[in-house]
């Protein structure tokens, strides 16, 4: 599965993520933020080499389940730019 991944802003210099699968819209109950394009046509599942630095835990199942996936509250990643 491809996702394309967007980031948000948190305290703290952090950002949460959020991967849709490819080319869909960012669902409705998640456009309440401001999303920024980070990475479009990334490899999501199995094959998945660079889902990790997102910190978005069970990516396929979020996405079957509400239609995108996020970072959990907990996990939120350090900003590296």
């Amino acid at each position: 599965m491809r996702v394309d991944i967007y980031r948000r802003a948190e305290s703290g210099h952090r950002y949460s993520y959020l991967a849709v699968p490819e080319g869909r819209l960012i669902p409705e109950e998640a456009t309440n933020t401001d999303w920024e394009t980070e990475a479009r046509g990334l490899e999501g599942g199995a094959r998945a080499e660079q889902m990790d630095k997102y910190a978005i835990a069970g990516l396929e199942r979020q996405i079957s389940e509400k239609g995108y996936a996020i970072t959990s509250v907990n996990a939120r990643v350090a900003a590296s730019d």
